[in-house]
C-alpha cells in the first residue's frame, strides 16, 4: 500500500526558511514525476513545483520561483522543498503527490494528473 508522509512544516516568520520532507513506503519513486502542492484556506489546491523521475528537470510555479526549490532522493525514496523567502501568502497545507505514468515536467502542475498523496504538513508565515 502507497504511503507519503511529509514533515517539515510548522510556523516560520516572514523572510524565513523551511524544508518539507515526503518519505514515501510501499512504493518506489524513483521512476515517477513527484510534486508538491498547497493548499490555503478557502482557496484551490496550487501545484508547487514537480520534479522528473531522474531529478534532473524541474519546473517551479510562478509564485515560488527563485525562491523554493524541489529535490529528490531516490535511494532514499525522498522528496524535498526548500523553501526560502517566505512570505504569508505561502501560508498553506502542502502536499507531496505522485504524477501518473506518463505525465512529464513541462505538463501542467495540476492535480489531476496525480494519483497518490500524503496527509499535508502545515505552514504557517507570519509577518
Amino acid at each position: 500500500q502507497v504511503q507519503l508522509v511529509e514533515s517539515g512544516g510548522g510556523s516560520v516568520q516572514s523572510g524565513g526558511s523551511l524544508r518539507l520532507s515526503c518519505a514515501a513506503s510501499g512504493y518506489t519513486l524513483g521512476s515517477h514525476c513527484l510534486g508538491w502542492f498547497r493548499q490555503a484556506p478557502g482557496k484551490e489546491r496550487e501545484g508547487v513545483s514537480c520534479i522528473s523521475a531522474s531529478g534532473h528537470s524541474v519546473y517551479d510555479g510562478v509564485s515560488v520561483k527563485g525562491r523554493f526549490a524541489i529535490s529528490r532522493d531516490n535511494k532514499q525514496n525522498m522528496l524535498y522543498l526548500h523553501m526560502n523567502d517566505l512570505t504569508v501568502d505561502d501560508t498553506a497545507i502542502y502536499y507531496c503527490a505522485v504524477a501518473m505514468p506518463g505525465y512529464g515536467v513541462g505538463w501542467p502542475v495540476a492535480p489531476d494528473h496525480f494519483d497518490h498523496w500524503g496527509q499535508g504538513t502545515q505552514v504557517n508565515v507570519t509577518s
